[in-house]
């Protein structure tokens, strides 16, 4: 599992998380709202904006029927084709992302789509319902780029046949995102051991495609487990048309969830168990060690009486705890003062 870029961000185990804004079609049609989009998920310090690209007819069958988790009347043909994104915007959309300090993705659904998004996006996102489009997938290989896909409504065994397609013709930079298949997805189902089952399967970098409503618990403990790649949806306002605002995060929530994952880094650590520089005061004043619990003269005899194993304070911390057997008995060379840490000087060869 070696470490690969996407765009100038190394994404790898010892690497960030790298956080996908998914816009998806949230822009509604509008330019403008795509914009918006972008300057969000800038603001909340995510690390690509992905939007969606694709044409209805080369998505669905014309006669296609509803979908029963939309509330509309229309197809889910009708309702695809209206969610189009022009081709003409991938330049600006992509110079603009760059203007705002983050990378322009978008999700291709059909070669002629990938043809026009190929020249501005630093990998290809594959969508659940693609995965398994194994001619699709060599197509995209192709193109020598990284790979991320979601495995949502599949198995291991058909993800085997997607990875092993995608390997046999040299893709070597590869995510898989743990996914599930629900608009939005319970957190009792979302499943994130997932991400580890795919990681030790596959020998490849791992993470989750969340569609929960919640925007930590899932996406920060996605990173706990070694999420290499995190990705939500995010949407201006959830009460605005369309089919995927109502379980996107708004505005304020992407932030969160940005904000708690970084945190929930930089509180994973490095591994390294070791004293740290913010342990020091009470590394010294904390951590128990012999100390005088009498005043104790030149030639008395240390004993249980005038010594125990004690925090030090600011005092002078005294011998380590483990020696306090051996020097019971033991004569001191000079006075000791009640509180004073036992020194190895402070007892008579």
């Amino acid at each position: 599992m070696d470490e690969f870029k996407i765009g100038d961000r190394l994404v790898g185990p010892d690497e960030p998380t790298f956080v996908i804004a998914e816009a998806g079609s949230n822009h509604n049609g509008e330019l403008s709202i795509a914009k918006e989009l972008i300057e969000v998920a800038a603001d909340a310090g995510a690390d690509a904006v992905k939007f969606q690209t694709f044409r209805a007819e080369d998505l669905y069958v014309e006669e296609s029927g509803d979908v029963e988790y939309l509330d509309d009347d229309r197809s889910i043909y009708e309702i695809i084709e209206s969610m189009e994104m022009p081709y003409d915007w991938i330049p600006e959309l992509h110079d603009y992302c760059h203007e705002q300090g983050v990378q322009f993705m978008s999700t291709p659904f059909d070669k002629r789509s990938a043809a026009e998004l190929a020249e501005y996006v630093p990998a290809w996102k594959v969508a659940s319902y693609t995965s398994s489009h194994i001619p699709f997938l060599e197509h995209l290989a192709g193109t020598d780029k990284p790979i991320i896909m979601s495995t949502g409504a599949h198995d291991l065994e058909e993800i085997e046949e997607s990875v092993t397609a995608l390997q046999d013709a040299a893709v070597s930079d590869l995510v898989l995102l743990q996914c599930v298949a629900a608009y939005p997805t319970p957190l009792s189902e979302i499943n994130l051991r997932v991400i580890e089952t795919l990681r030790e399967e596959f020998n490849v970098l791992t993470g989750l495609s969340d569609h929960t409503l919640d925007p930590v618990t899932a996406p920060t403990a996605a990173v706990a487990l070694g999420a290499s790649v995190v990705e939500k949806h995010f949407t201006l306002d959830k009460s605005m048309e369309g089919p995927d605002h109502e379980f996107a995060l708004e505005p304020d929530e992407l932030n969160q969830m940005v904000s708690s994952m970084r945190d929930t880094e930089a509180t994973l650590g490095t591994g390294q168990k070791q004293v740290l520089d913010v342990e020091n005061e009470l590394y010294e004043k904390g951590r128990r060690a012999i100390q005088a619990t009498t005043t104790i003269e030149a030639g008395e005899e240390l004993s249980s009486e005038n010594v125990k194993v004690l925090r030090p304070g600011k005092r002078e911390t005294g011998i380590h705890p483990k020696f306090y057997d051996e020097i019971l008995g033991e004569t001191v060379s000079q006075k000791v003062q009640k509180g004073e840490g036992i020194q190895w000087d402070d007892i008579k060869d």
